[in-house]
């Protein structure tokens, strides 16, 4: 596959282990075709290693990776709380969120609840079809883009 030019970007952004990302890697992998590059960025070296051993093409970690390479993906898909700062116990900066938040791709968020967040109105979808859910939006973005 190295070499290899692929049409369409979905970049997905997880941290603290990378257990949201992972589920989304694979299952976008599966569901993509081979023409979408799946670019894993994460807040830490452990979340991409597990994302890119998901299926991910390439991936990066820490702040400043996040920032300059969220900007490449036509479609971003992650939990919330990559979009609020000081989210995910702290490993999402004020400058990660608002990085992701100016970046051009169309956003595809998971609502999440935690212990600072509550979403009203949301019936509480378990996680799976949450993931399955976002991999269909995903996926239907990416054919008629």
């Amino acid at each position: 596959m190295r070499g290899k030019r692929h049409g369409k970007k979905v970049v997905v952004v997880d941290g603290m282990g990378g257990g949201i990302g992972v589920q989304l890697t694979g299952k976008l992998r599966d569901a993509s075709g081979d023409d979408v590059e799946i670019i894993a960025l994460g807040t830490n070296a452990v979340a991409v290693e597990r994302m890119v051993k998901a299926g991910a093409h390439r991936g990066a970690s820490g702040e400043n990776a996040i920032i300059q390479s969220v900007v490449l993906g036509d479609i971003i898909v992650g939990p919330i709380g990559i979009i609020i700062g000081n989210s995910m116990m702290g490993e999402i900066t004020r400058a990660v969120a608002e990085a992701i938040l100016a970046a051009p791709g169309e956003r595809i968020l998971l609502p999440l609840q935690n212990e600072h967040l509550t979403l009203a109105g949301l019936d509480g979808l378990p996680l799976a079809k949450m993931i399955e859910r976002a991999v269909e939006l995903t996926v239907e973005r990416l054919q008629t883009a």
